[in-house]
């Protein structure tokens, strides 16, 4: 593969900030669904789910 002058480290950095957004994500994500509004709205529709099927 050949790089232009100063490309040397492109595709490092490519992945560098690929790895701290789908860290970011993830965070975010436990974030959400950990928090009390969610948790008890997935509760609350499992319940559902579980008193409909019986």
């Amino acid at each position: 593969m050949r790089f232009l002058p100063g490309d040397e480290g492109t595709t490092t950095a490519e992945y560098a900030i690929g790895t701290v957004a789908a860290a970011s994500f993830a965070v975010a994500l436990y974030l959400l669904l950990t928090g009390d509004t969610i948790s008890k709205s997935l509760s609350e529709l499992v319940q559902r789910a579980l008193t409909l099927a019986g």
